[in-house]
């Protein structure tokens, strides 16, 4: 299954699914396994009825697969409106093909629903009329909303350029899908059923007297302070009040405060710039265009081309313009050219910060004008191309406010630039329709801009992290110590209950400003994998207090990632397909599990750690690995669960989506190597030397690499539906 994602990213995901995945060799393969999976089971004698529930339901899984295999049928239909069909067309490996339906439909319409005031799309919607005989029925069939009928399966799929004709999916499976959603359900209860057994080897570990060894702790205290100076711009408290009007941006409507601070992190990569705030940067390159020509503002990280142009890390917008010649120019044209490497892309990325920029000073990102007409709202910046149907009174508003709000500025009438600024918002709201946020969500944004949470949070955790990792190393070379220990598990607790109260805080912000929950991108997944982290650390940590450890190393991590790496964490509106209330299980179960085996991962590093630095024969060494054993094993079973329950929510959320509960995307595929994997730690009668500590360590160490790769490697390299994750 591994070689088959990297084939298909090299030929093509139709390559892999007609050679691997749909071939009859791969098909054998999984029923061979089975076989000898049953033969070997039998064999055993297992006589815990969880445990058989467990296993009998991957039988039935692949059963139903088997079923949907020999004797579905899948397809789709394209029809125009008013235009009636009773057939669906079916691809085969070089050929389509046409079926009857054993229905007709007629599409009456196709529409696209938007959020309010953006072009983002909410939902995709055909309504039809089913004929069948004599008997006619209107259905509607949207993202996440499908019909059924007959055993027929019907899929909103794509739509036409022109928006007046549907493809719909077709799925006709009534013997797969009922057995494999039985294999679906004693999955779920058996996994549920193998944790709270009382006679199962998950509630004997609970009682293991190692359990009540553990250690940890120690503080931390940071701040930071900003410097002064710059060029010229509007007082910080009248830059904020204009930052509170509403535009489009990022295809929702925010503050202008918001696309303020993207503005500075995006050119200077600080959220403020020499004691200026964003607002006062925004609208000093708005409304001091010139006096801004020469500050040093826009960071330039690739050595190779400071040294190419003779550029600083920090320079100006006249540096890249040289005897009235750009600078950039031939570079920029090798690199649209197809020459892409990091020199070529960091010079297109230095000329995107240079055209924002420009575009800003024109005000073409501030769309600040809004326009209802026959409730469709329509927000508009001063060099659109403003409709004839808005009235003339308004386009006169539109294409010359920000030049009166310029010479405002420049004449340092601050007056009527407030006046203004209470004219523009009555006019927002005389205008927008139910397109602004509400008072509550402008709330939320301005806190969640005001606190940088992540980049406090991973330099918080980190630290406190490293400091309780060196205190936890000290006491277990000196394991009779005791004294203060208490103290200083209280004060680590209370650290991680802070932390883990501020990020939970983030997130309501996020939910709060987007109105959805915040799982929809690499992220927002990072955060819910760091808050899950603490969470669990803060229901753990009286069992074994080196869990402090591990949480404030993990979560910090996960933190720093979301900070430094390419993850966007703009809010957006929710893609249409991910508009569904299994997102949020789905999801979330699968940050749960990935956090609990992220702990199996340090349990395993802070054990070969202590073997090679107390290998010569510290007495204590095997009780200290067998502990860490123990705890890591606390964390794997309820992991395992938590990611079976979480791939298969998955599969039916996809077959509700898509007619498909299982396409083999590269990130399905390697949940799925995830799960088996891990899942051989848990079979200790089957492979004995894992009943090694050492051992166990090490295959739990390795075993993480494929969490990365599920988790990393697919959404940065191997691609596929789910990257956007």
């Amino acid at each position: 299954m591994s070689v088959a994602t990297f084939l298909g990213k090299e030929y093509g995901t139709d390559y892999a699914a007609v050679h691997i995945y749909g071939s009859w060799w791969f098909c054998l393969l999984w029923g061979v396994s089975a076989a000898l999976g049953i033969m070997y089971f039998l064999k055993s004698k297992t006589k815990k009825l969880s445990v058989i529930c467990l296993h009998l339901s991957f039988i039935i899984i692949l059963a139903g697969a088997l079923f949907t295999h020999l004797f579905s049928e899948q397809g789709y239909i394209h029809v125009r409106e008013g235009e009636t069909i009773h057939k669906f067309t079916i691809e085969g490996k070089d050929i389509l093909s046409e079926k009857e339906l054993p229905f007709s439909l007629t599409l009456n319409d196709f529409e696209i629903s938007y959020h309010d005031g953006t072009t983002a799309h909410k939902d995709y919607q055909s309504k039809l009329e089913l004929i069948d005989g004599n008997q006619r029925q209107n259905v509607v069939v949207s993202m996440n909303h499908i019909c059924s009928y007959r055993s027929v399966r019907l899929y909103q799929m794509s739509y036409d350029d022109d928006e007046k004709g549907s493809y719909l999916s077709v799925n006709i499976d009534p013997w797969g899908i009922p057995v494999t959603y039985i294999g679906y359900a004693l999955l779920f209860f058996s996994l549920i059923w193998v944790l709270v057994d009382p006679t199962g080897t998950y509630r004997r570990l609970w009682n293991h007297p190692l359990l009540k060894k553990g250690v940890l702790m120690g503080f931390i205290l940071f701040g930071f302070n900003i410097s002064s100076d710059a060029a010229e711009v509007l007082p910080k408290e009248t830059a904020r009040k204009f930052a509170e009007l509403h535009c489009l941006y990022n295809n929702r409507i925010s503050l202008v405060q918001t696309l303020a601070l993207d503005f500075t992190k995006k050119i200077y990569h600080k959220r403020s710039y020499k004691g200026y705030s964003a607002e006062q940067v925004l609208t000093g390159f708005m409304f001091f265009g010139d006096s801004w020509d020469d500050e040093p503002v826009i960071r330039v990280k690739n050595g190779q081309m400071r040294r190419q142009f003779n550029l600083d890390k920090y320079t100006s917008l006249r540096s890249f313009f040289k005897d009235g010649n750009y600078i950039l120019g031939p570079t920029l044209q090798e690199y649209y050219k197809g020459n892409s490497d990091s020199f070529h892309k960091a010079v297109a990325d230095i000329d995107d910060k240079l055209q924002l920029i420009l575009s800003i000073r024109r005000g073409t990102p501030l769309k600040l004008f809004p326009y209802t007409d026959h409730q469709a709202t329509t927000w508009y910046s001063p060099d659109m191309d403003i409709p004839s149907s808005v009235p003339e009174a308004d386009r006169f508003l539109m294409k010359n406010l920000l030049s009166v709000f310029k010479e405002d500025a420049a004449q340092k009438n601050e007056s009527h630039f407030l006046a203004l600024l209470t004219r523009v918002k009555d006019y927002q709201h005389e205008h927008a329709g139910l397109s602004l946020p509400t008072k509550t969500q402008d709330t939320a944004e301005k806190w969640y801009n005001k606190i940088p949470f992540a980049t406090v949070l991973f330099m918080f955790n980190l630290t406190m992290g490293f400091i309780t990792l060196f205190y936890m190393l000290y006491r277990l070379t000196r394991a009779g110590e005791k004294k203060g220990n208490r103290y200083i598990i209280g004060f680590s607790a209370l650290c991680a209950l802070l932390s883990w109260a501020a990020l939970t805080v983030c997130e309501g912000l996020r939910w709060v400003i987007s109105g959805e929950i915040p799982m929809r991108n690499g992220y927002e997944t990072m955060l819910l994998l760091a808050w899950f982290i603490l969470l669990i650390t803060l229901l753990t940590y009286r069992r074994c207090s080196v869990v402090l450890t591990f949480g404030f190393l993990l979560s910090g991590f996960f933190l720093l990632v979301s900070h430094i790496g390419q993850m966007d964490p703009q809010i957006t509106p929710m893609m249409p397909v991910l508009a569904s209330p299994l997102l949020s299980i789905h999801v979330s179960v699968i940050m749960m599990s990935f956090a609990l085996l992220s702990l199996t991962f340090l349990c395993g590093v802070m054990a070969l750690l202590l073997y090679m630095i107390e290998r010569k024969g510290h007495p204590s060494l095997p009780d200290q690995l067998e502990a860490l054993q123990l705890l890591s094993r606390l964390f794997l079973y309820p992991a395992l669960s938590m990611l079976g329950i979480g791939i298969f929510v998955g599969a039916i959320w996809a077959n509700i989506s898509w007619g498909h509960y299982w396409s083999w995307d590269p990130k399905e595929v390697w949940a799925l190597i995830t799960l088996m994997v891990y899942a051989i730690a848990v079979h200790t009668k089957s492979f004995p030397t894992l009943r090694k500590p050492l051992n166990y360590h090490v295959f739990m160490t390795l075993a993480f690499l494929m969490v990365l790769m599920t988790y990393f490697g697919v959404n940065y390299f191997l691609g596929g539906m789910h990257s956007y994750a």
